[in-house]
């Protein structure tokens, strides 16, 4: 039976892990900050070999915080949220507001004909490594051509954004700043692989998303790979996801459960 229709589900307490304490929004909406700080000092420096694995954390908690605000769980208001989308729209050259208006039809029709964000999961690993350059592109046209009025015009003043960005680094040739310029598109073209396929590959309508238990692979991923629990209680934050797996496990004991790795 698919998980989402085991009545099971209706026990677990999910309620109370929506509620962030103050250094929980704090935390949340500045787990980024010290990546992408590290990243360009180092890269200032010309130490560019060290800067990347800071530039990688940046995109992946920079992930972690857009994917929260997607679903507004980073503990502030809706407006704030919207700053929080475009600022990071800008850090990671594309509209999060294109991701996220995807990301939120992958939820409703999540492996579906539909969903276009999660297509890549059908796709052995090489392949959707591949697709990545072309999964940004379907993202922002999907989202232009399918979107109301509202989320056109989010995405068309990110992009905007993104391109007056891109032309002042290019333009002044700031030498640390043309580093993040590639290591970004670098990670927009890896997200098809790392944000889909990794936690949705090999599944369908019965086990739909992965999962990951062991602690330190949590640890060193910010808790990004709950995601069968994320797919189950969007509205939960990501920080009480792991909270939330240990009600889950216990309530439902017997589910089948797929790792990411």
């Amino acid at each position: 039976m698919n998980i989402l229709h085991d009545p099971r589900l209706k026990d677990i307490r999910w309620q109370d892990l929506t509620r962030l304490s103050p250094k929980d929004v704090f935390v949340e909406n500045a787990v980024s900050a010290p990546w992408i700080t590290a990243s360009w000092i180092l890269a200032w420096y010309e130490l560019y070999w060290f800067a990347v694995p800071c530039s990688f954390m940046f995109f992946l908690t920079a992930l972690r915080q857009v994917h929260n605000g997607f679903h507004y769980t980073l503990g502030i208001s809706r407006g704030l949220t919207w700053c929080v989308l475009f600022l990071n729209s800008m850090l990671m050259l594309a509209s999060m507001h294109a991701v996220k208006y995807n990301h939120l039809r992958h939820h409703k029709h999540c492996l579906n004909d539909e969903d276009i964000e999660g297509r890549c999961a059908r796709m052995p690993a090489w392949k959707a490594i591949l697709y990545g350059p072309v999964f940004i592109v379907q993202l922002h046209v999907t989202a232009l051509r399918s979107g109301n009025s509202t989320v056109i015009r989010n995405v068309i003043t990110e992009l905007l954004a993104v391109a007056v960005f891109i032309t002042i680094v290019c333009t002044f040739h700031i030498r640390f700043l043309q580093y993040h310029l590639i290591a970004m598109l670098i990670g927009e073209c890896m997200t098809s692989f790392f944000a889909v396929w990794t936690v949705h590959h090999d599944c369908d309508e019965e086990v739909f998303a992965r999962t990951q238990r062991s602690r330190w692979k949590n640890f060193f991923t910010y808790q990004m790979f709950y995601h069968l629990e994320h797919h189950l209680f969007p509205q939960v934050p990501t920080s009480k996801l792991p909270e939330l797996s240990r009600r889950i496990d216990k309530t439902l004991p017997d589910v089948e459960m797929k790792e990411v790795f």
